[in-house]
């Protein structure tokens, strides 16, 4: 069972657009995620121009991978460095605690994660 920051089974962190390693709504990962894409955020606009501008645009669509870009309030499974890069920057984005992958914790503390919790309706 995949657990989450709660110590309980991980919800579904986003289907429109899909999202996660395996792109079935869960931030599931394993040994080939070399990103670790574990922690379900709520993407803001200064995080998506912060992410693009280090080299990782998930904002303009990518046809060839049926990505259509992602807008503010989008939740999307995020690499914990990336995340972690960004809290250090100023520009993380709200975590979703029950859709976020205990295993973020190898890189971010749990403390940390739960100061950056946001409840969603």
């Amino acid at each position: 069972m995949l657990v989450n920051l709660l110590g309980k089974p991980l919800k579904i962190c986003g289907c429109s657009p899909k999202t996660g390693w395996y792109l079935d709504g869960y931030c599931k990962t394993d040994s080939s995620d070399l990103g670790n894409h574990s922690i379900c955020s709520v993407v803001t606009d200064t995080f998506l121009k912060y992410t693009k501008s280090q080299g990782n645009n998930l904002i303009d669509p990518n046809l060839l991978m049926e990505f259509p870009g992602l807008k503010a309030g989008d939740h999307w499974c995020l690499c914990a460095e990336r995340w972690e890069q960004a809290r250090i920057d100023g520009v993380a984005p709200p975590v979703i605690i029950e859709s976020t992958n205990l295993s973020a914790t190898e890189v971010v503390p749990l403390d940390i994660l739960k100061s950056f919790a946001c409840k969603v309706v």
